[in-house]
């Protein structure tokens, strides 16, 4: 559900010096854990950690990370308060927070969070997508389009915030900018499969049938997700506009 939104962030530079010993090798086997995607291991891993060191931050927003990769996302939340609580200008924790809010709707909440991460770093592209992320979860998408822009011009590879800003600029009416940011996008990353289910959408609503077409099997070879309009709208959550593009070509290649 979070895959789209949601970056674990490991805040290992906070790992106290003092957690060595036992500490050490479970901070090892957290990480490795959650590396693998074995999230459940990885939070009994963060929990022992914080018996030990209750008052280290990132242990709390790592558990906190751990929780959300399992959709547990009441607990996630918790754990990050408790470690804002702890530390108050930790960024990352924020940035965590914000997009649980996200997962759950509460965009306004989200918002704020992002804002609190930059203010405390004003280069974090990461807080720039997620924050236009939730301003398209209002329908604020002149907003989104300057985030994801932002985001763009401090991490020029940033790919998911391409992405992002192509499918608000074709929201927003301007279908040849997002119809060329997207063949560029496809062009330097080739398996992205977001860029080519977009790509796909737009060419057939241009006309470009044989293209998209070409296009929607390379999609589908790299991630079948794209059939479920549901999943597009509601998890990947693209701007309507787009869903509507895709759902015609679905409806009548």
């Amino acid at each position: 559900m979070l895959s789209n939104i949601f970056t674990v962030i490991l805040s290992l530079s906070l790992f106290l010096a003092t957690t060595i010993g036992q500490g050490d090798n479970l901070n090892k086997e957290a990480i490795a854990a959650m590396s693998a995607g074995n999230y459940a291991q990885a939070e009994a891993y963060l929990t022992q950690l914080i018996d030990e060191f209750p008052d280290n931050p990132a242990i709390w927003s790592n558990r906190g990370n751990a929780r959300a990769g399992q959709n547990k996302l009441a607990e996630a939340l918790e754990d990050y308060n408790q470690a804002i609580r702890i530390a108050p200008l930790l960024p990352d924790t924020y940035l965590n927070r914000g997009a649980v809010l996200e997962a759950q709707g509460k965009f306004t909440e989200a918002i704020a969070d992002y804002n609190r991460l930059l203010s405390l770093d004003a280069t974090d592209a990461m807080g720039y997508n997620n924050r236009g992320n939730a301003q398209a979860g209002l329908k604020h998408f002149s907003e989104a389009l300057r985030d994801y822009q932002k985001a763009v011009e401090l991490q020029p590879q940033f790919a998911l915030a391409r992405v992002n800003s192509a499918l608000v600029l074709y929201q927003l009416g301007e279908k040849e900018a997002a119809l060329k940011e997207l063949r560029n996008l496809v062009r330097r990353y080739p398996l992205f499969a977001d860029a080519r289910a977009a790509l796909t959408a737009v060419l057939w609503n241009q006309g470009l049938r044989g293209e998209a077409e070409s296009n929607w099997v390379s999609t589908l070879g790299l991630d079948r997700s794209y059939l479920d309009l549901d999943w597009v709208k509601n998890v990947r959550r693209w701007p309507d506009d787009m869903v509507l593009a895709l759902e015609n070509f679905i409806k009548l290649q």
